[in-house]
């Protein structure tokens, strides 16, 4: 049995120990945390509580991990565009549309089911059956560029890269309203949104520091801004928060923008095109590009 201690900082005094850990833990949502503390999965000072149970600051929160959801994940055959391939990783460009990895709704179809196909065993198991290989992920509907790991060791030597924020990723996206500036930073930590845990939002309490640099590429008619965004960290929809944080949204994302799509994309407008990295066996930087998509070409020529 695997557990996971807390030790409460001042901040979090006198917070529900239920939201609490729904903080520390995104990959657990709270209703779910909440069936662990009525199990007494979750000890306080070594006491089982319950959900309502207010913390007070250096309490010890044990949590009993639960055990991997044991699901087999088919290898299904899906063409993908492959950028480079050799024998510690391959770097893809993702169409839009495809999720990265199985999840509730979505258990085929994704680029790990085609990864499985395409590499059969050769994948790193270190994100477990649901995730052989992936090390970072995209969103459904943002294009562009990844990279998966075929090996433990090239997967740990990645992930290192990514926690020093020391991967170079690049993207272009369009938003809305014209920039006055031609070009700024965006510092602002990003936590899941109070009241709606499929959104994330700048939260100065709950978040994680989060850095995107951004520059105008192109005024589109001065009311819409082509951009490049080039992130120091990779939270979870990080550039769609933080250009919806400075009313700049992007174009197609009716969760942090308008409600209706006037352009009626699949999704936002971004697409990773740059990602740099030092490869795990060779030492040497690489950096790879993607074209851009063509609904991109499509909406320049609206928007111009």
């Amino acid at each position: 049995m695997k557990q996971t201690k807390y030790i409460v900082i001042e901040m979090d005094n006198a917070v529900r120990i239920d939201k609490y850990l729904a903080k520390q833990r995104d990959d657990l949502s709270r209703s779910f945390i909440q069936k662990l503390i009525k199990n007494k999965q979750v000890l306080v000072n070594d006491k089982p509580v319950k959900s309502n149970y207010v913390l007070n600051t250096s309490d010890v929160v044990l949590l009993e991990d639960p055990e991997p959801e044991e699901l087999t994940v088919e290898a299904e055959y899906i063409p993908l565009d492959i950028v480079y391939e050799d024998k510690d990783l391959i770097v893809i460009n993702k169409s839009k549309g495809m999720v990265v990895h199985p999840a509730p709704g979505h258990y085929t179809g994704t680029l790990v089911n085609a990864l499985l196909y395409h590499c059969k065993d050769e994948l790193s198991g270190i994100n477990g059956v649901i995730r052989p290989g992936i090390v970072h992920r995209i969103d459904k509907d943002t294009t562009g560029l990844l990279v998966i790991c075929k090996n433990d060791k090239s997967h740990s030597f990645i992930a290192k890269q990514l926690e020093e924020h020391t991967i170079t990723r690049k993207y272009n996206a369009i938003v809305y309203n014209n920039i006055k500036e031609d070009s700024g930073t965006i510092e602002a930590p990003i936590g899941r949104h109070p009241h709606n845990r499929k959104k994330m939002s700048i939260n100065s309490k709950n978040g994680k520091n989060a850095v995107t640099h951004y520059r105008v590429i192109d005024r589109l008619n001065n009311k819409y801004n082509y951009i490049e965004c080039q992130l120091e960290t990779g939270r979870t929809h990080q550039i769609r928060v933080h250009m919806a944080s400075i009313k700049h949204p992007l174009l197609g994302d009716t969760t942090y923008g308008p409600a209706k799509d006037i352009f009626k994309l699949q999704g936002q407008a971004l697409h990773a095109r740059v990602l740099g990295f030092i490869h795990p066996t060779s030492k040497e930087y690489m950096e790879f590009e993607a074209p851009l998509p063509k609904y991109f070409s499509k909406l320049f020529q609206r928007l111009s």
